[in-house]
């Protein structure tokens, strides 16, 4: 299918189509998406694969205004950036989640050149990635919208492990390699993570969309709304009050049956 650039931009708050390839442009583009589009696995946890097709990916997106989680979200951000002529290299990465070691490759991201400089961009992590692009070509940690990353080479591994720091110390979220991954290696890491037993995507509600000041996040019931670097943690007691976050906290549309389903899966957790 013929991307839409015009429709894209209107579906992540961009009204005038960028003027060039830049890293003002990359970044804009990068927080509008995570502001607009969620990351949400309701679809692996309601039993269904994700279907990564790009008309496919379209319609649930952009003219159905859901969300999705990396595989989706990401696949999107890349098409945007190809268009618009960015050199973006799709990598697959182990999620570590401040384990010392990560799992199976099962996240995509991108590595974007922008003349001699090369940036982390990502908007399908689910919470905790940086909300603008990483740049790779400093060792020093990076403040983002209030939020200090850095990137370690672990020797261990050989792997390059972006890290958010806490009040507890640095935390692993995943950890990469800068060689490129290709659509069949999505397939299969789409596949796993939705069916998978060991996978987190079938049994667990993960949810995250930024905001003006912040971002809000969801695991299963469990609520956490961030502003200005103070977060409230919070309880979703009824099917009432989750239909009212879907549409209000996330910015999803209303979708009753969907909502239904989900919820049966997450009441008792």
């Amino acid at each position: 299918m013929q991307f839409d650039l015009k429709a894209y931009l209107a579906r992540v708050g961009i009204a005038e189509t960028p003027s060039e390839a830049s890293p003002a442009t990359l970044g804009r583009l990068q927080l509008a998406q995570a502001r607009h589009i969620p990351f949400e696995n309701m679809d692996p946890l309601t039993g269904k694969v994700p279907d990564l097709d790009p008309a496919a990916l379209w319609r649930k997106l952009v003219e159905n205004r859901r969300g999705g989680y990396c595989f989706e979200v990401n696949a999107l951000l890349g098409t945007a950036l190809s268009t618009l002529g960015f050199k973006a290299m799709p990598i697959m990465a182990r999620v570590r989640n401040g384990a010392p070691r990560g799992g199976p490759r099962s996240h995509m991201a991108f590595i974007v050149t922008i003349g001699n400089e090369t940036y982390l961009a990502d908007c399908g992590f689910g919470g905790g990635v940086p909300m603008m692009p990483f740049r790779l070509d400093s060792a020093e940690p990076q403040e983002i919208v209030g939020e200090t990353y850095r990137v370690r080479r672990d020797e261990d591994t050989g792997e390059e492990v972006l890290e958010r720091q806490t009040s507890e110390g640095w935390y692993g979220l995943y950890g990469f390699e800068r060689s490129p991954a290709f659509q069949p290696d999505f397939e299969a890491a789409n596949f796993v993570c939705a069916r998978w037993d060991k996978a987190p995507f079938p049994t667990n509600l993960m949810m995250a969309r930024v905001t003006e000041d912040g971002r809000n996040t969801l695991f299963n019931r469990a609520l956490k709304i961030s502003r200005n670097g103070e977060s409230e943690a919070q309880r979703i007691e009824t099917f009432g009050d989750f239909e009212e976050a879907m549409t209000g906290l996330f910015g999803l549309p209303e979708q009753p049956a969907l909502y239904s389903a989900v919820w049966d899966r997450i009441k008792d957790k």
